[in-house]
């Protein structure tokens, strides 16, 4: 058997395969129906009905804390952050939620200027994300900060010390982050 064979995760995940955007499925033992999905490649109007069925299948197969690790997808069009809040209404209903990881600055200006990056957890890293998971969505400001994180334009690391608004020292974007840590352009 291969080293990361996502049909053992979720049956008949890869029946469906298209090679614009490859997912790999890792389930993490630890939390209770969670799974990440690392993305490569690209989701647009082509293959965003595959993308849709293949994590459908998760859904159904009872995931409903999904981390979508974005480090590899280097285009989302609006369909694709269509199929996002999709999932999102798939899984809030039964207790669950979506996290996105390590987004593209490209692929996260596409959710700022659609206005669905308020709607997203957005993480920095595995460890945040599954922490998310962990303790559930009651956390305060007060284990956020200092919040360490990369600037969505420029990539420059940047920390704050609380929820406000303020300017990157090195692209002056002004940014916003809000009590539970989110940042947003501001």
């Amino acid at each position: 058997m291969p080293a990361n064979d996502n049909n053992s995760i979720v049956t008949g995940f890869d029946d469906e395969k298209d090679d614009s955007l490859k997912i790999r499925l890792t389930k993490i033992d630890d939390v209770e129906n969670c799974v990440i999905l690392s993305l490569t490649g690209y989701i647009d109007t082509y293959n965003s009905n595959s993308f849709q069925k293949r994590v459908g299948k998760a859904i159904e197969s009872g995931y409903t804390r999904l981390i979508f690790n974005c480090g590899g997808l280097n285009y989302v069009s609006s369909t694709g952050i269509g199929s996002f809040t999709a999932f999102l209404k798939q899984v809030r209903p039964r207790g669950g939620d979506i996290v996105l990881l390590e987004i593209q600055p490209k692929v996260y200006e596409v959710f700022q200027l659609l206005g669905f990056s308020q709607f997203f957890n957005i993480k920095d890293n595995t460890d945040e994300a599954v922490g998310f998971f962990r303790q559930g969505e009651k956390s305060s400001s007060a284990s956020v900060f200092p919040k360490v994180f990369s600037c969505p334009i420029c990539n420059r690391r940047l920390r704050a010390a609380r929820p406000g608004r303020f300017r990157c020292a090195e692209c002056r974007t002004i940014l916003a982050i809000d009590n539970s840590g989110q940042v947003f352009l501001g």
